[in-house]
């Protein structure tokens, strides 16, 4: 079985899963809710960047395909 690692960093139900994940772990360690969210926020603010790059790269190189046929 192969992952298709794009289509699942690209994958907003992904990041929503890592995020979640990332936030109860820093409140199950006694941490606070506030550093909890701020976590949060830059998980999701980096899932963008990454989203969007990938996005358009798989973009850019269809197109690169479709002008070589």
């Amino acid at each position: 079985m192969k992952i298709d690692w794009a289509r699942k960093l690209t994958s907003r139900k992904f990041w929503m899963a890592v995020a979640s994940f990332v936030s109860l772990l820093i409140v199950a360690f006694g941490f606070e809710e506030q550093s909890a969210a701020q976590v949060s926020a830059i998980i999701m603010a980096g899932a963008t960047v990454i989203g969007y790059i990938l996005g358009e790269g798989l973009v850019d190189a269809a197109n690169t395909k479709d002008t070589k046929e």
